[in-house]
């Protein structure tokens, strides 16, 4: 049977480093919510303040619905934050907010890898819908064709994936660099960087995640050819 093929091993190590990943980047993020940062300024005011000292006057700063659904918009030039950033004072939100206007100055310079990212969303987004249905009718049809055209769809999810990640750790490491300029203290940048790097896990775990499918994909076209 398709969903209980020896290779479903695969996934374990990434299904266990994903769950490992959230409850590490919730438990950290939930720990420096409830440290209010000496800058006392809410998310969205530091944001607007962080932007405006980085001469990204025309970033619009907008509250989003959702739970750490914070993002940058680089097609609006919107930095969009979430009601539990926006008017919180807190370290973790202000590393949010810090982390996305990371992105901000990855638009502003062309960072080549986000352009590179931004690129891929249409590519990743059209394998992601229809590569595991064109697999599925592969396996039970034992068409190899289409086992190997899931795979190739598939592989631009993994390609996105892997793209992401120097986006996400570079964001973070601007964000850092950010922080002192703007009057945050050396403990607080500190506190910044364990929320930041606990949720860069969550995108190495994804990065795992669809390497591993990948590869179990591939080990389900061999055993029907």
């Amino acid at each position: 049977m398709f969903f209980f093929h020896p290779s479903m091993l695969i996934l374990i190590p990434a299904i266990l480093l994903s769950f490992w990943a959230q409850m590490k980047v919730k438990n950290t993020f939930d720990k420096y919510s409830r440290v209010k940062s000496s800058l006392d300024e809410k998310g969205a005011s530091f944001a607007r303040r962080l932007l405006d000292s980085l001469g990204l006057f025309d970033v619009k700063v907008e509250r989003v619905s959702g739970y750490l659904s914070d993002h940058y918009d680089p097609t609006n030039k919107v930095l969009r934050l979430s009601n539990s950033t926006y008017n919180s004072q807190s370290v973790a939100a202000l590393g949010v907010v810090a982390h996305e206007v990371g992105h901000a100055i990855q638009h502003q310079k062309s960072y080549k890898p986000l352009v590179l990212r931004n690129m891929s969303v249409p590519l990743a987004s059209f394998g992601s819908n229809l590569s595991w249905i064109i697999l599925i009718i592969g396996f039970l049809f034992s068409i190899p064709q289409l086992l190997w055209g899931g795979i190739i769809l598939f592989s631009f999810v993994v390609a996105f994936t892997l793209i992401t990640l120097p986006v996400e750790f570079n964001a973070s490491s601007r964000a850092v660099k950010t922080l002192p300029l703007v009057g945050m203290p050396s403990g607080e940048v500190e506190s910044v960087k364990k929320v930041l790097n606990a949720a860069a896990m969550t995108y190495v775990a994804s990065a795992l995640m669809a390497i591993s499918q990948l590869i179990r994909m591939i080990l389900l076209a061999q055993s029907r050819d």
